[in-house]
């Protein structure tokens, strides 16, 4: 059977980039051609980039975000309020909420949200860390900024159950308007700004229901 690609190396290539979310194999064809057409050090930048990014990236220790050392520049800032910490689905969501210029908190990064179709348990997140925060002391609100979705609703059930105990927590979420079913990466930062400012206690959803 006759290879589709002239060069194995190019086929290499164009399997490589296919994995990326959202490209098939017609765009990474196209966009490994285009990098054939460049100047080879622009090739060799972005490589070396991918790399750098890859070896020098971790999680931060404290909120799981992505971090060049230890501890992220959110949570080394003492000029931020670390009594109040954002719960957020992932790190694109922490740079929506930082974009609005609306929240002076820190954060903490569940690393995706509990769906149990897709056999994504909680132990799966991290929501022990998050109450190992809680429990640790010098919290004093949460606020579950989760997207407003049947998943994002059953996970923020689950911390409210897993934060219960510590009654000298507050636990808020974002005011609805994030309309339901929309993913906090895809809300205008006016609306996830207003939500943050205007947030709400989460019991009050629960006995509305």
């Amino acid at each position: 059977m006759q290879n589709e690609f002239a060069s194995t190396l190019l086929e290499n290539a164009v399997t490589e980039l296919s994995r990326l979310p959202g490209i098939g194999r017609k765009t990474a064809l196209r966009l490994a051609l285009h990098l054939l057409r460049q100047d080879e050090r622009n090739g060799i930048a972005l490589g070396e980039a991918i790399i750098k990014m890859r070896r020098g990236i971790r999680y931060c220790s404290v909120c799981h975000n992505i971090s060049e050392t230890e501890v992220c520049p959110v949570c080394a800032d003492m000029r931020r309020d670390h009594s109040t910490v954002c719960v957020v689905e992932s790190v694109k969501d922490v740079m929506s909420i930082e974009n609005t210029g609306q929240f002076a908190g820190v954060y903490h990064v569940l690393g995706g949200l509990i769906a149990p179709m897709e056999g994504v348990g909680p132990d799966m997140l991290e929501i022990e860390s998050l109450e190992e925060r809680v429990r640790a002391g010098g919290v004093s609100e949460v606020i579950l900024a989760l997207s407003a979705t049947m998943d994002g609703d059953t996970t923020n059930f689950y911390i409210f159950r897993r934060l219960a105990p510590y009654a000298d927590v507050k636990i808020t979420q974002l005011a609805r308007g994030v309309s339901v079913g929309n993913e906090i990466e895809y809300t205008d930062e006016i609306t996830l700004g207003r939500s943050l400012l205007n947030r709400t206690l989460f019991s009050d959803s629960i006995y509305r229901r």
